[in-house]
């Protein structure tokens, strides 16, 4: 009989814990942030060079060591010259057309074509350039911190003073 009890007891103990190890689990998802949902028409663009916006997606871009997204909006036409980043650059083509090329200096002969859905891993340090064709989105994630390191700074047209407008339907 006391081993009946001795059994029980056990058993009671092991459920009580287990049942308090779940409490205490729910207590921290509770407590822990929910997902977020981003909007498009919620992010803030900010132009970074001629005919090219960017907007903070997720995470923050200039911390060390931190997961981000960003995405880049280029009108058509608009060239990002040879660059490169400390960090790899992970790049999906969202919206438009977006050409490729990898070198110090940009060269049309050397682009290669991206379309929507598609995706480029550039390595860290590796010399890079773009153009877009159409209005073009493309979302980079990466580890912090994002930075652009230009070949030659002499070839970066500075933004103009408003975002890359909106396409508008004609009336």
């Amino acid at each position: 009989m006391n081993k009946i009890v001795s059994g029980l007891v056990c058993a009671a103990a092991v459920v009580l814990s287990a049942l308090g190890a779940i409490a205490v689990a729910q207590e921290k998802k509770e407590s822990e942030p929910m997902h977020k949902i981003v909007h498009y028409g919620d992010l803030k663009w900010t132009p970074i060079i001629k005919g090219c916006d960017l907007a903070p997606v997720s995470g923050d871009p200039g911390a060390e060591g931190t997961p981000f997204v960003v995405r880049i909006k280029c009108a058509d036409g608009a060239k990002v010259p040879a660059h490169w980043h400390p960090t790899d650059e992970n790049v999906t083509v969202l919206k438009g057309t977006f050409l490729v090329g990898m070198g110090e200096t940009f060269d049309e002969n050397k682009l290669a074509t991206m379309n929507v859905g598609n995706f480029i891993s550039v390595p860290k340090e590796m010399r890079h350039f773009a153009m877009a064709k159409g209005e073009t989105i493309v979302q980079v994630h990466g580890l912090g911190p994002f930075k652009v390191n230009w070949v030659n700074p002499a070839d970066v047209m500075p933004p103009d003073t408003s975002p890359v407008a909106e396409a508008k339907p004609k009336s």
